[in-house]
Formats: structure tokens, sequence, C-alpha cells
């Protein structure tokens, strides 16, 4: 067996992972405001998240392509395959990390840092797409940004339509059942946008190897990121549920559909402009703009001055993490 098989099916195999670990680290994302609220037991909500999960995943491939070409350019990518293997095993590496200290960080950020990291290692700064790096920060960083303005604006607006004050208890009810509905809607942007980045990685090998002349996303690619995505978000990421349902705020089934709507939104949108976006960020900054807008002193604002601080800090360092991965396996490969 040659080595570039051999890299492949490792790229493939770590690919798989990573997707699969992003799943049970990010199921806080699509369930943790449903299972706060007791709109659904975790198990209900998780296996729905799972289902979901697979159906968004199934659903696109646009931000795939964007992975697969806007950070390096795969057709002119020298020792691409121990680039892109040292990126997967950094971006692992630090989902692992924050999964086990039970912090919502971002996968997102940690694979574009990681592959951007592993390049630079490879072949210095010029090796980078900067045109296309650009517009992927420009939607990491505008994201949450419009989440939390937006997660404001519909529970500001949820506020004056349903004057739930007056009965709180009876809206909370109603509330509690259109969140079912609202969960799931979350869980299935959540697939249209995160599994995709692992179908991008993937792609990215298959050209750089010459499997593959094109970035089109081969339906077996698809398939298996969407099982794994699914299979993963079924094991559950209890530690970070903990944390984005209950640690940010106290979330009632009115915070919670607005917060829903918000992510789904968001996520819906950067999907149909082709653009991964932290799903991780955008749900808790829905959550933080829902809250501002409830009782600004009821967000446990140190809660989310740690998470800010990981997220500003997961890309730089995923990306000294892959640059660590590719000085060590460029000397076996």
């Amino acid at each position: 067996m040659d080595t570039v098989l051999i890299l492949t099916i490792l790229i493939v195999i770590f690919a798989v992972v990573f997707d699969f670990i992003n799943g049970f680290h990010d199921t806080a994302n699509a369930i943790a405001t449903s299972v706060s609220t007791k709109a659904m037991s975790p198990r209900v909500a998780i296996a729905l998240a799972a289902i979901m999960n697979f159906v968004g995943a199934m659903t696109f491939t646009g931000v795939a392509k964007t992975i697969s070409k806007d950070i390096v350019d795969p057709f002119t990518l020298e020792n691409g395959s121990v680039i892109i293997l040292s990126a997967l095993i950094a971006g692992i590496a630090w989902n692992l990390i924050t999964w086990y200290y039970g912090i919502p960080s971002s996968s997102s950020h940690a694979l574009i840092g990681s592959i951007a990291g592993a390049a630079i290692a490879a072949a210095g700064f010029n090796i980078i797409n900067y045109k296309g790096f650009l517009n992927i920060l420009q939607a990491l960083i505008l994201s949450p940004i419009l989440a939390f303005a937006v997660g404001f604006t519909v529970y500001s607006i949820f506020r004056m339509v349903f004057k739930y004050n007056d009965n709180l208890a009876k809206t909370n009810r109603r509330f509690r059942r259109i969140q079912i509905v609202t969960a799931a809607l979350q869980a299935y942007s959540h697939g249209t946008n995160d599994a995709q980045k692992a179908m991008g990685i993937i792609t990215m090998a298959l050209i750089v190897n010459n499997y593959q002349s094109d970035n089109e996303v081969q339906f077996w690619v698809q398939f298996v990121c969407a099982l794994a995505m699914g299979l993963g978000t079924a094991m559950g990421g209890w530690r970070i549920i903990k944390t984005v349902s209950g640690k940010i705020m106290k979330i009632r089934p009115v915070n919670g559909v607005a917060a829903d709507l918000t992510g789904a939104f968001v996520i819906f949108g950067a999907t149909f402009l082709h653009l991964p976006v932290s799903t991780t960020h955008v749900i808790s900054s829905a959550i933080l703009g829902v809250g501002s807008a409830h009782r600004i002193r009821g967000v446990k604002w140190r809660t989310a001055q740690r998470m800010i601080a990981t997220w500003f800090i997961t890309l730089p360092a995923s990306a000294l993490l892959a640059g660590i991965s590719y000085w060590i396996l460029h000397h076996f490969f």
C-alpha cells in the first residue's frame, strides 16, 4: 500500500472522528435550551437532535466547497496530505480538551485555525488564500454579533406581542410545546453547516491526492460525515449542555423559543451563503441576546466572559497545535 493511499485513508478516518466528536461536542448547541426548560427530556432531545443533524447534513454541500478551497488552494498544495492530517489532529485535540473542561469552544474555529496553522508551518504565510480566509473570518466574527442582536430583537417582540408577564405560567406552557419544533429546526440548521466542514476536509484530501479533479462533494463523503455527526450527537455532550443550558442565564420556554429561532435563522443564512460559522458562538450569543432583553442582570456575565475568552484563543491555539503536529508528522511522511 503506497504512502498516498495510507495518508488518504488516515485523513478520512480522522475527519470522520472529528465529525463524530463535533456531534457530541456540539449537541448542547441544538438542545440546551429545550433541556433547560424541560420541554423535552435529555434522552428525547438528544435523539431528536441526532436525527435532525443527520438530515441537515444530507441537504447541502456549499460550506464544504468553501472549506475545501477558500483557506488554501488544494490544487497547488504541496505535501497537502500531511498538512490536512496535522490540522485534523490539532482540531480533534482542541475539541477534546475543551469538552473535558465543559467549555463551549468552537469546532469551526479549531478546524479553520488548524488548517491555516498547518499550511503556514509547511509553506509560510503566502500559502494562505487571504481573500477566502478573510471572508470566513468575517463570517465567524459577525455571526455571533448578529445572533446577539437578532435574539435581543426577537425576544423584545415576543414581550410586546404576547405580554407574557400577565400570565407567565400559561405562556410558558404554550411555548414549551412550540420549543420542540424550534429545537428540531435548530438541530437541522446545525447539521446543514457543521457537518459540511469534515466533508470539505475529505474533499480537499481527495483533490490533493488526485482522486478527483474538482471540489464537488461525493455522495459517500456526505453520507459518512452525516452519519458520524448523527452518531456523535446521539452520544451527547453532557458537560457542555450544563454550561449552555443553565450557566449563562435561567432559561424559560419563551426564552428558549426566541434563542432557538435566532440560532436557526443565523445558521441557515450562513449555510445559504456557503459560509462556515461557529454554531457554538451563534447559539450562545443568541441566548445572551435573549437574556439581555429579558433582564440584563439575569445574565451570568462571568460565565459569558469565560466563554468569550475561549472563543478568542481557539483559533491561534489550534493553529499552534497544528503547526506542532505538522513539524512532527512531516518527519515521517
